[in-house]
């Protein structure tokens, strides 16, 4: 289960706050919207790779979830699975699909719910026989995101991150004027900025307010200093105005 925004409450459309409602008209007005149950199976032989509980199965397929396997053995059998999937949190997921559809946002230190609840069958001709494991302390999480466990979402390890790597953003914040502040997104320990702003002009601040002179397409160059050397970041036509 996950709540991508921390909203929490039901989730399912049993524990609707109206239930004098139709249950399918529960289900498709707000089963799964604001936060997603995934049933994963490992392995999946001749079926889907999940179940996503609720009225918006478009949440797992591409772009928006994915998974890959690797297992030497029949369901049923003894042997390791190992699993790499991904999903996307919606702080609104609803049956109509994609185009009203919100995606959470996800940023470093930024806390979300997520909580996984695992089935082991070890015999699959008695399902009496499995073991189950909860990251909650409620059970009952897999209906209330409320109940789930809180998870920070940290920054990418400093061991797994480039010593230095040039990165940009830009506005356009006075179109009249053709006027673009330029953002430095850049990691790493910089001492010196360069931009060419693709129309004969240079900066060497860090995040300068540039006017073009010309309406126009430009490509903008990036390049930085530091002790771990030197990087740049070009985009090709991005910056436009007229």
């Amino acid at each position: 289960v996950v709540d991508g925004d921390l909203s929490g409450g039901p989730l399912i459309a049993e524990q609707h706050p109206n239930q004098e409602l139709p249950l399918m008209e529960r289900y498709f007005a707000f089963h799964g919207v604001q936060a997603q149950n995934y049933h994963i199976f490992m392995p999946a032989v001749g079926k889907d790779w999940a179940l996503a509980w609720g009225s918006q199965p478009w949440i797992k397929r591409l772009p928006y979830a994915n998974i890959a396997y690797s297992y030497d053995f029949k369901p049923g059998q003894p042997g390791k699975l190992t699993a790499e999937f991904w999903i996307t949190p919606f702080d609104y997921a609803g049956a109509e699909g994609p185009p009203r559809a919100v995606e959470s946002v996800l940023t470093d230190n930024k806390k979300i719910g997520l909580t996984w609840a695992v089935i082991d069958y070890d015999d699959v001709n008695d399902e009496s026989k499995k073991g189950f494991w909860n990251l909650s302390k409620n059970h009952k999480m897999y209906g209330n995101s409320s109940l789930g466990t809180i998870f920070t979402l940290l920054p990418l390890a400093a061991q797994y991150q480039p010593a230095l790597a040039a990165q940009w953003s830009f506005s356009v914040t006075d179109i009249t004027r053709r006027q673009v502040t330029f953002t430095d997104e850049s990691q790493g320990k910089i001492t010196k900025w360069r931009w060419d702003f693709g129309d004969g002009t240079t900066s060497t601040a860090p995040s300068p307010v540039h006017q073009y002179r010309e309406a126009g397409k430009y490509i903008v160059v990036l390049a930085i200093e530091g002790p771990a050397g030197t990087a740049r970041m070009a985009k090709v036509w991005d910056v436009a105005v007229k």
